[in-house]
């Protein structure tokens, strides 16, 4: 039927699919089929209706725009036969397939099979002189003939071109070279002849090969000819329309031919010197990057990184045997009628070398999307629901028949299956920009590269991750903290203190592997940058904070203060400037400091001890996601108009998305609409809570609405980029929390009213707006919830100044017998209540100790969801990063209620602090997420993970 349907529409004719289907558990349909095939797609569980009612096939042929009389259906039910040629329409009822495409064939008028599965005529690229190979052919064969040699090309490949060739009754293959320059060692067709030849009698199932013909004057470059093998080759590795049994079994033979191929002895099909001996995976890594760097159009950051990485974590042990090298199903050539192996195909990059290296290739679909066009996946399928083999039961399969136990560092061999498979694409790539690549598709793999090359190093952090976990128990390091004391309407450091229970580990060991949990344990250069941050707070920022708490209640307030400003301009020459921006996202550090989660983790609770740091140091939200969002994924177009002037803190943004009549906490009930209008996006829709809105500065909107109600739930949404002087935003009001406004931020509540964008400022494309905003939501969050530790530092600190005598330090400072190491004065007294003083108090006593308690554990998960990020990625992360979002708000919030409560009526004035501090822990509970959503996400990951 596939043929047939390629036929038909290659006679100009169109194809449909009425299908009674049903939605999965992911708001997907199930219609498990190439929807590329049809030009009309109706489903029943998108319409509402379902075969026979006469209307959906009123609603194909209308979207097909046809009459009843002019079209043809086919179906193996009778009820929806007799429906469709109720209403006119020409049926065929399908008992036999066969007997179906004659009949159709029929009605017709042409012929629908081509005879040889996955064949196409010769593209006029891929051509070759018919009338040399027909000499060539009837002298190798010994055959007298006058009639045609017919010859074709099969449709799948990447590498080397291949023709079915017919001739005198003999079917044939013919596998050859491209044209043109190649890459060093590329499509050596040589050694797949000479494999397949010597495994004809080793067990492996392989063609039989006839000739090697290294006369390029022939076809114009060197071939091989070897009889052609009938059977099915099954390039979806979802298999669709198979029972789960079938596909299971089909898994099962595929890791079968697998384990025969590895346990040939080399020695005894005269292969022993097919390869070197011993140190495969390192020549193999020398060699990929050189065909990587042969065939390089740009710089790709993953690349970059795996070139660096994977020489320095090679598996130790490996054993050697024969391995295939490009082990995949579509490789494969299955009997018609049972999952039974009956050819391997494609031996260029056969070789002897540690056979896992095929298992890992093997298992490359599971980790690839459906969509993905030059070798399709399945890792959005439900793999339980097809019968498929996850990749850890499939490896584990393998293991078992080949008496193996599993290998530890999987990980490494996926990493590196997807490196040189990112290196294949781009060779692919290359060829395509010359006209010598053997696919149609090959233009498109340009694109795919950094893609793939992305999954491999998610892989390589996951390896990374292991080996940490695999380390021997380390010896907490220590760190530091700070008590503060107000004096004068200003609050500063007044001492600095250590505490640890093992000596502090040596320079050498510092940041190396372990989770970083000191400031002091931090790599020098960050270390430095730590305490050059350090003093900055102590020399400009506290002492500013009185004058910029009195601008924020002024009536200037809504104009930005120009002691902030000021500021700014200092911690720039500082080097105290964008330090948010992960290393994991800004690889080359061409945006900021290059610091990893962890290492910034230290620096952003520092900033988190004043309200007005991160701003300061241009490492304030909603700003950081707004950037991040655009180095991730805008274009460069995107990147000079909006990231520069954010990097440069010329200019200011905020993020669109929440609504007042949906529940915003998820992002998928969005309702502000984007529509396609000529050259523009057109955007209406009632957002509020949008920080930084109300600020002059604010220059960009980052807008998120839905630009396909009807697509599939996550695919609805879309990101924009929105000038702020873009005639149709309508801010409505100021919102306060708690009273406070904000400025000159703010949170607006705003409306778009047919507010016209430029195509060019959606980012990615539509339908991407729900995975932008996890992409954001990322590191962006977990900035929160660091700067929420620092909240909670400086919040248990005054009260530990509130209710104790001044030190002797402190009184000798007053006395003028020691300088001060900052700008301060201690005048605080020691505070009595009902009697005694307040330290002696046991409630307060043990209000401090529950604070330490609390801020201690919320900073260890802190660091240790910024150490998994940094080691395995964001998606690896999610437990970690729902379980801080729960925890660190609520944390603040009482350590601050606690600090509040020593001050008295006091902690409740602006004063001090607290208050602010308080009404941002608190609105963080609903900004990052409302608890009950973090808490339902990590139930459900510790069931999916812990059963």
């Amino acid at each position: 039927m596939t043929e047939a349907i390629t036929q038909i529409r290659a006679k100009g004719l169109q194809t449909a699919v009425l299908s009674n289907n049903f939605y999965l558990p992911n708001q997907k349909s199930f219609l498990p089929l190439d929807r590329k095939q049809f030009d009309v797609v109706v489903e029943s569980c998108v319409e509402g209706i379902c075969k026979p009612d006469p209307r959906i096939y009123k609603l194909c042929l209308e979207r097909l725009g046809l009459q009843p009389s002019e079209s043809i259906f086919l179906d193996d039910l009778g009820p929806n036969v007799k429906a469709a040629a109720s209403l006119g329409i020409h049926t065929i009822k399908v008992n036999d397939p066969e007997t179906a495409v004659k009949e159709l064939e029929a009605l017709l008028g042409f012929t629908l099979r081509l005879g040889v599965p996955n064949t196409q005529p010769v593209r006029k690229t891929m051509e070759i002189p018919k009338d040399s190979l027909k000499k060539y052919l009837k002298d190798l064969l010994g055959i007298q003939t006058t009639g045609p040699l017919e010859l074709l090309q099969f449709d799948h490949g990447q590498s080397n071109p291949t023709y079915y060739i017919r001739l005198a009754n003999r079917d044939l293959v013919l596998r050859k070279k491209p044209p043109g320059t190649l890459l060093p060692s590329a499509h050596a067709i040589e050694r797949e002849f000479r494999i397949m030849k010597a495994l004809a009698n080793a067990g492996v199932p392989v063609p039989n090969v006839l000739d090697l013909c290294e006369d390029s004057s022939v076809v114009g470059t060197p071939f091989y000819v070897m009889e052609y093998c009938p059977g099915l080759i099954y390039k979806d590795p979802s298999l669709p329309g198979l029972e789960p049994s079938h596909r299971r079994a089909i898994y099962t033979a595929m890791n079968t031919v697998l384990c025969k191929i590895h346990s040939v002895d080399p020695q005894a099909v005269g292969l022993e010197d097919y390869g070197k001996q011993g140190a495969y995976i390192p020549r193999q890594v020398r060699t990929w990057v050189k065909q990587y760097r042969a065939s390089e159009t740009s710089t790709i950051p993953a690349m970059e990184r795996l070139i660096e990485w994977l020489p320095l974590h090679l598996p130790h042990q490996q054993r050697t045997t024969l391995v295939h090298g490009d082990f995949r199903l579509d490789n494969l050539v299955f009997h018609p009628e049972k999952p039974e192996v009956v050819a391997v195909l494609d031996w260029e990059l056969s070789t002897l070398g540690d056979p896992l290296i095929d298992v890992a290739y093997s298992c490359l679909a599971h980790y690839l999307p459906s969509s993905f066009p030059v070798l399709r996946g399945f890792n959005d399928c439900d793999l339980t629901q097809l019968g498929i083999p996850a990749a850890e039961e499939y490896f584990r399969m393998y293991c078992l028949q080949m008496g193996l136990p599993p290998t530890e560092n999987w990980n490494f061999y996926m990493a590196f299956s997807f490196f040189r498979l990112a290196a294949i694409l781009q060779g692919v790539y290359w060829r395509s920009l010359t006209g010598q690549a053997s696919s149609a598709h090959a233009e498109q793999t340009g694109k795919l590269t950094e893609f793939v090359s992305n999954l491999a190093w998610d892989f390589a952090v996951k390896e990374g991750f292991r080996v940490f976990k695999e380390m021997p128990f380390k010896n907490p390091l220590t760190r530091s903290c700070h008590t503060w004391a107000r004096s004068q309407s200003q609050w500063y450091p007044i001492g600095t203190r250590s505490y640890s229970s093992v000596p502090e580990a040596s320079p050498a060991h510092a940041s190396r592997g372990g989770l970083v949990i000191s400031p002091e344990s931090l790599s020098p250069p960050v270390r430095e940058l730590y305490h050059r941050l350090k003093r900055f707070m102590e020399q400009h920022v506290y002492p500013a904070e009185p004058e910029l708490q009195s601008h924020q209640a002024s009536a200037a307030r809504w104009s930005p203060s120009p002691l902030i400003e000021d500021l700014k301009e200092k911690a720039k020459a500082e080097g105290l400037w964008n330090l948010f921006l992960p290393l994991e996202a800004d690889p080359e550090k061409k945006y900021g400091a290059g610091l990893t989660n962890v290492e910034y983790a230290h620096l952003c609770e520092l900033m988190g001890t004043s309200l007005y740091a991160p701003e300061i140091c241009n490492c304030s939200a909603p700003d950081t996601g707004n950037m991040e969002l655009l180095v991730r994924y805008g274009t460069e177009a995107q990147k000079a108009r909006w990231l520069m002037p954010l990097l440069e803190g010329k200019a200011r943004s905020c993020f669109a998305m929440t609504e007042p009549q949906v529940a915003s906490s998820d992002a998928t009930n969005i309702e502000a609409s984007i529509r396609e209008e000529d050259s523009f996006y057109v955007i209406n829709g009632h957002k509020w809570w949008i920080t930084g809105i109300l600020d002059p500065r604010c220059q960009l909107c980052v807008f998120m609405g839905k630009t396909d109600p009807h697509a599939p739930r996550h695919r609805q949404q879309s990101v924009l980029l929105v000038p702020m002087d873009t005639p149709g935003i309508k801010i409505i009001r100021p919102l306060t929390v708690y009273g406070l406004e904000d400025a000159p931020g703010g949170h607006g509540e705003v409306r778009f009213e047919h507010v016209h964008v430029p195509k060019e400022n959606m980012v990615l494309g539509p339908g991407r707006g729900f995975e932008i905003a996890q992409g954001r939501l990322g590191p962006g969050r977990i900035h929160h919830c660091m700067r929420l530790i620092g909240f909670s530092e400086r919040a248990l600190a005054l009260m530990k100044a509130r209710i104790q005598p001044p030190t002797a330090e402190g009184r000798e400072q007053e006395r003028g017998l020691r300088r001060p190491c900052f700008h301060w004065s201690c005048r605080v007294k020691s505070r009595v209540a009902f009697g005694k003083p307040l330290v002696e108090q046991g409630t307060v006593l043990a209000d401090i100790a529950q604070s330490r308690v609390e801020i201690e554990q919320a900073r260890l998960l802190v660091l240790r969801a910024a150490h998994v990020m940094d080691l395995a990625g964001n998606k690896a992360a999610a437990l970690d990063i729902a379980m801080i979002k729960m925890v660190a708000p609520s944390m603040a919030s009482r350590v601050i209620d606690r600090a509040i409560q020593a001050f008295g009526a006091a902690g409740l004035s602006s004063d001090y602090p607290l208050a602010q501090f308080f009404t941002w822990a608190r609105a963080l509970r609903f900004a990052d997420g409302p608890d009950e959503v973090h808490r339902a996400t990590v139930a459900k990951l510790e069931l999916k993970h812990r059963i």
